[in-house]
Parts: structure tokens; C-alpha cells; sequence
């Protein structure tokens, strides 16, 4: 049921400018003067802009860093935006902004640049009004000038090699840098920042951080920069402590030290234990998950399967049968809605301490538009029959007082969003995006679900091997925030947000990251990483969640992520990084995530349990769940006729060669597999010998 990667961000930006999409964006190109062995530069930067309303909308800026100087180490790039633009998140480069000044230094992996070498970074914003371009850069503090033109004689050709009075006259400010500028720290865990400088000291430079505001929030006394790190920087850590108050504490950590200017960083304590609703922060924390007696039973059914037939699953409901639910066999069990959450009071009753029961919410007219394996009973013009036949008996059945004391999760309907900001070339996807069917259900169920004082929303959101690329990344963002707030809905109905749903992308990869260098070449050069900016989705979870809490979502919005399927043990699980020179070959003997290729989602042969499910596990991750229940097939490997609706998709056939979406590979799906949802006990076994970490 997992959507296969479309093109990357890169290959995208070529189909579009050779469809002049870009033209409007417009292109400078800013060539430095130089003269003799004076330092210069190149910049080219570009823009692709989209409008999210009248008059302001937001942009992917693209620039070229060219080094026509002599050769350097390190590098600073610096320029303000002319009209109000902001900036909201970047890559291949540390970067901060105050108000309309930008800088992005480099990293470890493209800090040296030769004399004509160039590296590419980037960055997303938001404009207002209009997006003009920058009219002026420097690049270590030299200016890079426009006009794409020969230096006249004035600037370059003059008999003495001294400087200008203009770029040295002056002494330039020393400054501190922290970035990010702020950060929110959940409760009882820590996150990181980094302090740098201005520019590489002579010697030593210590910084001192003085914490005010929360006691529970804590950072170092001090840190020292060297010669060698001031200007990358140094991690500082920041801290959180377990406290008993209910509320989200605030501190300032003012870094300083003489002769330079100061910074601050701005942090959010994420309180763990109520909000102001009066739900849980994190309905995982501290509580029990529900044990689904029908999947349990079926994975006990498998020898071996009692080790892991006691964790908690999700239970989808995937059509409108499946509230009431079925008294024959099906994929989904014969159990209902209210006969679950019956079931999860008494599991409630018989221990001690919160439990958490989560529901998948599952029933978009159109659903599933770019796949057929996970096609849906209802069509694309059916809106008020999801509305009235699904979602409202689903909240009139939670809504009931007696199950108040149940935290329920729902996670509101996967692979629907994000199709709509990537797959619309198809027809169906087209159709959902013009008549709002996606964007209206969601809001709908947001808005319903909601207003349920005990139940929690988390949203799909893909995975990174879906919208990892820059040019899927922020527009996804955006329209999950158009759904959020659609229907009656807001924000403040969205707890949070789940990636890697029924996928396989590996949770974390240890051998390798996206700042990873080969021989000098970048990783995201490789067949694998395909220019995407994240190799796995703990990092990219992380990363989303910044960046739709800049969209407006609540700062205490958390993460789940589906590891139900995204082990990769056994005996092909690298041990150790490669020590391969070629870029390519190095990712895929270093890489745990053993799919062909990182499109392929149906049934994947080689697969394994992964981390099983348990509350803040990271930084901004609410919790590590099984919302796929191990053992529940994604499609089937040939055509089965059902009445569920569940078509057959040769992304599921072990023989298909596949296409452009998974780059023309075998689809590496296991053969004999059901229908959807359908129980799939060669798959549990095989999940469970490469579960990693390896059951006992």
C-alpha cells in the first residue's frame, strides 16, 4: 500500500525548467572581481516560488557557491533579503537568520573549495508580496558583485595587489553564532545546538552560557572553541529535567565573551505530563498499549510468534463494515469498533496506569490514488457518504463516556495528503486535488475526532523516501496544514504526525549520513540516496516536525513512527561502514535498508521486525509504534477477487520489472502473498528471523 518514490528533487527541477516552470523564478549570476591572488567568488541563485493565497506563497532558493579566488578551507555566505522574504529551513549548509540577514557556513564535507570548485546548497522561505532576488553576497567577507561581466581595469587591473580601502579599511565585527537560534527540548531528554564564530580565532576563544528562566532547563557553563573548530563550531547539549508541573517551561541561554558580540538561544521545555486540554502530551508516556486479540492470536498461531503476540498493534478501519464489524473472516478481523475499545476498557480495568488503544482511520473517497492495492470501497465523489457512514459513527462510538478513560490514538488516513503534492500527473490524484476530497475528509475527521476530550490525532505524513526531496518536503508541509484547518477544523485538533506507515525505510542508518562524503563525493550522489536530503526517517521525522511547527502547527506537536516492518537484521545486515572509494558502492554495502530500491513497498523480502514499540524514544518522537500489524499483507502478489475493494498492483508481483518509479528494478515483493490486510504467515516468520533488534 506504500507509495514508490517519484522523481527527485533535482531530476524534478530539470523536467521543469525544460517546461520553462522556473522561468519566472529568474536566474543571476554574480561573479566576484579579483585581482591577482585576491579572494572571489560566483553565486548563482535561483528560486522556484509557489502561492499558497493572494499575494504570498513560498519559494525553494537553490544557490551555487563558485570559489574564483584562491583556495579555501571554510567558507561564510551572507546576503538580506530585499522585500520581507524569511527563511524557514535549509540544507548543505549551518544556516541563521536575524530578520533579513541570512548566512549558511559551510560543513565539514564542502568546507574546501579549490580555486573554480563550487558546491551546492539551499534553502525554503516564504515571501510576501513578491520574491526579488538578493542584489548582493559575500562570500568570507568578500563581496561577490553582479553583472556577470569582465572586471574593468578600476577593480582588477591596477599595478598594486593591495586591497581596496573598502575591504580593508574596516575591521570586520566578531561575532557568536548558535544555531538553531531556538529549540525545544522534550521533558527528561536533551537536544543540541551549535556554537560557533564569526570568523577563526588566533587562540582559544571561550564562550560562556548563562541559562535563565526554567530551573529544569540546563546547559554547560561554558564552552571553548579552538582555532581548528570556531568556525564549524561545537555541539553544546541542552537538557530537560523531569519536573512535576503541567506546563511547557520556557528558558534564555546568553552566550558571550570578550570582544565579541553575543547571541541567545530561545528554549521550549515539551512538558510531558498534561496540556491545557487536559490530554496527555504524549499519550504514550507512561502508559500501556492495547493488545489486539485477533492479530495476537494470529501471530501466536506462528511458532515462535508468542515472543512479540503481546505487543500492541494498531486496528484499521479500512470501510464501513468495519465498524460495526464482520461476523465471517476478512482482513481486518471480525471484531468492530465498539467491540475493540470494549475489550481495551477491560485490558484498562485489569492492570494499572494509562493504556493506549490506537485506531487507523482509514476510508477517503479516492483513496489511495496513485496505487491499486489499497483502493477503497468508496468513490472519488463520495465526501458526505465518508462523512456521514464513516467518520460519524467512528466519533459517536469513541465519543461514549464509558471508554473516557482510554487514550485513543487516531491516525488519520495514510497515503492520501502527500499524493496530492506529488502524483498529480495521475488522473485520480488529479481529480481528489480539484474537488478537495482529501483535503475536506481530513479536515472533517480532524475537526470530529477532535473534539473528543480522549482521543489524540496524528496525521500521516509519508516517509522520506517519498517527500525527503526539497521540492516535496515544504509543499507537503503546506497542505497538511490546508487540511488541518479546513471543515471547522484547526490546528489545535492535530497532536501530531506519523511517517513511515506499513513502509520499510530504515529507522536510523548507522554507517552512513546524508553529510557523508566518498572520495569527495556526497552520498546524495548516489543511485540510492538519489539527491535526497535524508537517508533514514528518524532524522527526517525530526526534520518535518521543525518545519511544520514553522507552518503554524503547535510547538508540542510529536512524531510517530511506524518500525513494525523496518528492522533489516539477520545475516545481510551490514556490520560496519564500507571501505569501498566508489560512492555508489560504498552506500549499498553500508546500507541496512537491503530493498532494490527505496520505491519498493509491497511485501518486502529480506524485511524484519523492527524497534518495538515504546514512548520517546527521541528528541520530538511521541513513540516508536507497530500501526502496520507484522504479518498483515500489503497487496496480493497476483489478482484475487474480493468484495473489499483491494485491486492488484504488479508493484506486489515478485516477477514485475517494474518502471520509472522504482527506476525500472525487480520490486523484490515475497510471491504467494493475500490481498491487502489479508494474513500473511510466511511474511510474520521472515519478520520475525530478521528482526532487529534480533528477538530472544
Amino acid at each position: 500500500m506504500r507509495f514508490p518514490i517519484r522523481l527527485s528533487g533535482r531530476r524534478k527541477i530539470v523536467a521543469l525548467t525544460g517546461a520553462s516552470a522556473l522561468v519566472v523564478a529568474g536566474l543571476v549570476t554574480l561573479p566576484a572581481a579579483i585581482a591577482h591572488a585576491a579572494p572571489g567568488c560566483d553565486i548563482t541563485y535561483t528560486t522556484n516560488d509557489w502561492t499558497e493565497a493572494p499575494g504570498s506563497g513560498g519559494f525553494t532558493a537553490s544557490i551555487i557557491v563558485k570559489n574564483t579566488g584562491d583556495p579555501i578551507t571554510s567558507w561564510s555566505l551572507k546576503f538580506a533579503f530585499p522585500s520581507g522574504q524569511t527563511y524557514t529551513q535549509g540544507w548543505s549548509a549551518n544556516w541563521t537568520a536575524s530578520g533579513a540577514n541570512v548566512t549558511g557556513t559551510s560543513l565539514s564535507h564542502n568546507g574546501s573549495l579549490g580555486t573554480g570548485a563550487s558546491t551546492n546548497i539551499g534553502f525554503n522561505g516564504r515571501w510576501s508580496g513578491s520574491n526579488p532576488k538578493p542584489t548582493s553576497f559575500t562570500l568570507n567577507n568578500t563581496t561577490c558583485t553582479t553583472g556577470g561581466v569582465t572586471p574593468s581595469p578600476s577593480t582588477s587591473a591596477s599595478a598594486s595587489p593591495s586591497p581596496s580601502p573598502s575591504t580593508s579599511a574596516s575591521p570586520q565585527p566578531k561575532s557568536i553564532i548558535i544555531t538553531p537560534s531556538s529549540v525545544s527540548v522534550a521533558e527528561g531528554g536533551s537536544s543540541s545546538v551549535t556554537v560557533k564564530l564569526s570568523a577563526a580565532p588566533t587562540a582559544n576563544v571561550t564562550v560562556a552560557l548563562a541559562r535563565s528562566g526554567d530551573t529544569s532547563i540546563t546547559a554547560p557553563a561554558s564552552v571553548t572553541l579552538t582555532p581548528s573548530n570556531a568556525v564549524a563550531g561545537v555541539s553544546v547539549a541542552i537538557a530537560a529535567a523531569e519536573d512535576s508541573d503541567q506546563t511547557h517551561g520556557t528558558a534564555t541561554v546568553a552566550a558571550s565573551a570578550s570582544g565579541y558580540t553575543g547571541a541567545s538561544l530561545a528554549v521550549t521545555e515539551i512538558d510531558n505530563d498534561v496540556t491545557q486540554s487536559g490530554k496527555a502530551d504524549n499519550p504514550y508516556a507512561g502508559a500501556r498499549g492495547y493488545v489486539n486479540p485477533e492479530w495476537s492470536a494470529k501471530a501466536a498461531s506462528v511458532s515462535g510468534g508468542n515472543r512479540v503476540s503481546n505487543l500492541s498493534t494498531a486496528v484499521w478501519l479500512d470501510r464501513i463494515a468495519a465498524i460495526a464489524g464482520t461476523s465471517g473472516s476478512s482482513s481486518n478481523g471480525s471484531m468492530g469498533l465498539a467491540a475493540h475499545l470494549d475489550e481495551a476498557l477491560r485490558q484498562y480495568n485489569a492492570g494499572s496506569g494509562p493504556l493506549t488503544v490506537q485506531f487507523v482511520i482509514y476510508n477517503l473517497p479516492g483513496r489511495d490514488c496513485s496505487a491499486l492495492a489499497s483502493n477503497g470501497e468508496l468513490g472519488v465523489d463520495e465526501l458526505p457518504r465518508y462523512k456521514s457512514e464513516y467518520i460519524d459513527p467512528i466519533a459517536a462510538i469513541m465519543g461514549q463516556s464509558k471508554y473516557a478513560a482510554l487514550r485513543i490514538v487516531a491516525i488519520i488516513e495514510i497515503d492520501s495528503l502527500p499524493n496530492l503534492v506529488t502524483n498529480t500527473n495521475i488522473a485520480k490524484c488529479a481529480t481528489m486535488n480539484s474537488n478537495g476530497g482529501y483535503v475536506k475528509g481530513v479536515g472533517y475527521a480532524l475537526n470530529k475526532l477532535g473534539a473528543i476530550p480522549n482521543v489524540y490525532n496524528y496525521i500521516d505524513s509519508a516517509h522520506h523516501g517519498w517527500i525527503g526531496w526539497d521540492t516535496n518536503f515544504g509543499p507537503t508541509a503546506l497542505k497538511l496544514k490546508e487540511a488541518a484547518v479546513a471543515e471547522g477544523s484547526t490546528v489545535n485538533n492535530v497532536h501530531g504526525f506519523i511517517t513511515n506507515t506499513a513502509n520499510y525505510s530504515a529507522l536510523v542508518e548507522p554507517f552512513f549520513t546524508i553529510n557523508t562524503s566518498v572520495g569527495g563525493t556526497t552520498v546524495r550522489q548516489s543511485k540510492w540516496v538519489d539527491w535526497n536530503y535524508y537517508v533514514d526517517e528518524q532524522s527526517f521525522a525530526q526534520a518535518f516536525r521543525t518545519r511544520l511547527v514553522s507552518e503554524g502547527f503547535n510547538s508540542n506537536i510529536g512524531m510517530l513512527i511506524d518500525t513494525s516492518r523496518n528492522g533489516w537484521g539477520g545475516s545481510a545486515r551490514p556490520t560496519a561502514a564500507s571501505t569501498s572509494t566508489s560512492v555508489d558502492t560504498f552506500v549499498n554495502q553500508s546500507r541496512i535498508d537491503r530493498r532494490i530500491h527505496a520505491g519498493n513497498w509491497c511485501n518486502q523480502s529480506g524485511a524484519g521486525l523492527g524497534e518495538r514499540p515504546r514512548s520517546a524514544p527521541a528528541t520530538g518522537i511521541d513513540a516508536y509504534v507497530w500501526v502496520k500489524p507484522p504479518g498483515e499483507s500489503d497487496g496480493s502478489s497476483s489478482l484475487i477477487p474480493n468484495n473489499e475493494g483491494k485491486g492488484f498492483d504488479r508493484m506486489c508481483d515478485p516477477t514485475y520489472t517494474g518502471n520509472q518509479l522504482n527506476g525500472n528494478n525487480l520490486t523484490g515483493a515475497l510471491p504467494n502473498a493475500p490481498i491487502s490486510g489479508a494474513w500473511f504467515p510466511a511474511q510474520f516468520a521472515e519478520l520475525m528471523a530478521n528482526a532487529y533488534p534480533p528477538l530472544s
